[in-house]
């Protein structure tokens, strides 16, 4: 039977260095043989693991956790974020001196020219693009996930104060800001239903504080052995950790791979 399995990149695909171990890609061939359908589902940007796409040839993917979903090359589903929202959010990211990055499918741009908290956390994506500056980049497009650059705990004013937009922690002076509701777990469905794959089906591999509803989701869930610790409790499963060949060794677990 054709299952379909999705995994994030950063902590899950890639390990500790950015990096894609050989028993991963080898692991993800050998999927594919067998017929399965492979995808990605991440909180990044289209833009930053395209080379990833290609190296491994995945033309279906879950990206701004959940909120731009692509089936098979095409955009089946969208959910940007309220740009009135976005307004008041970034005169409070302002006031407080948090600044904010504005991320479509296609670039990303910052409201300040310059600031150490976001050259901090993005140089830990190891990725060429870099946000330039342009604080009305938000006004003119579809804007379906935000950066917010604070310190740990300090989102939890913005939680409280703008019920339109959930808050995820990627780093530790950055977070995630999508739209209430939104998850990895939701977009996977909007590709699952599509497809037409029975829950049984369907596969995920995650690390991080953004799969925790996805690894909640899914039944056969599987978090890797260097995740979150809520992670891990999110998880059906727990394999060996992504340097320790954990892609390889959780698809053996459930039996997807000999």
């Amino acid at each position: 039977m054709q299952q379909i399995i999705f995994f994030d990149i950063d902590g899950t695909l890639f390990d500790h260095d950015k990096r894609l171990p050989r028993s991963t890609k080898q692991a993800i061939q050998s999927l594919k043989e067998k017929g399965h359908e492979v995808a990605i589902a991440t909180g990044r940007a289209p833009f930053m693991f395209a080379d990833l796409r290609e190296e491994l040839d995945i033309q279906t993917f879950v990206s701004y956790n959940g909120q731009y979903v692509v089936l098979k090359g095409e955009v089946i589903y969208t959910n940007p974020l309220n740009k009135k929202a976005l307004q008041s959010l970034t005169d409070a990211a302002v006031l407080n001196n948090h600044p904010i990055v504005y991320m479509d499918h296609e670039d990303m741009k910052a409201n300040v020219p310059h600031h150490h908290y976001i050259v901090e956390s993005i140089d830990t994506l190891k990725i060429e693009k870099f946000p330039t500056h342009n604080p009305n980049y938000f006004k003119e497009r579809e804007i379906y996930q935000s950066l917010l650059f604070c310190q740990e705990k300090q989102e939890e004013f913005y939680e409280k104060e703008f019920k339109p937009f959930d808050f995820i922690r990627w780093h530790p002076v950055s977070v995630d800001v999508i739209p209430a509701g939104g998850s990895k777990a939701k977009g996977i469905e909007k590709i699952t239903e599509k497809l037409g794959v029975g829950k049984e089906s369907i596969f995920a591999f995650g690390d991080g504080l953004n799969d925790v509803d996805m690894l909640k989701t899914i039944d056969n869930s599987i978090a890797m052995g260097n995740g979150h610790v809520l992670a891990k409790k999110a998880a059906k499963y727990i394999t060996k950790s992504v340097d320790e060949d954990g892609i390889l060794h959780g698809l053996r677990m459930v039996g997807l791979l000999d």
